[in-house]
């Protein structure tokens, strides 16, 4: 898979600016065309935090990121993911 989401809304601003390892929980598509990506951080100090991230320009099904590893980047308070696999 190896695709980035550009993130057009986020609910993960309030973490630090860094690279965090994640993995899909859940997804659900929004009437604007966006795909809400809900990703549980899976190690280091904000392990089991959960996030939403709202991403446009993802090819397939929303469902096909269901346990999926992401690495979410937050740089200047802007978060960006991408889909491994």
């Amino acid at each position: 898979m190896g695709e980035t989401g550009h993130v057009a809304e986020d609910r993960a601003s309030a973490l630090p600016d860094g690279t965090y390892d994640a993995l899909v929980v859940d997804t659900a598509e929004g009437d604007d065309g966006t795909v809400a990506v809900d990703l549980t951080i899976v190690a280091g100090p904000a392990k089991g935090e959960v996030v939403t991230l709202r991403a446009t320009g993802l090819p397939g099904d929303p469902l096909d990121l269901l346990g999926v590893p992401a690495t979410i980047t937050v740089a200047g308070g802007a978060p960006s993911v991408r889909f491994e696999g």
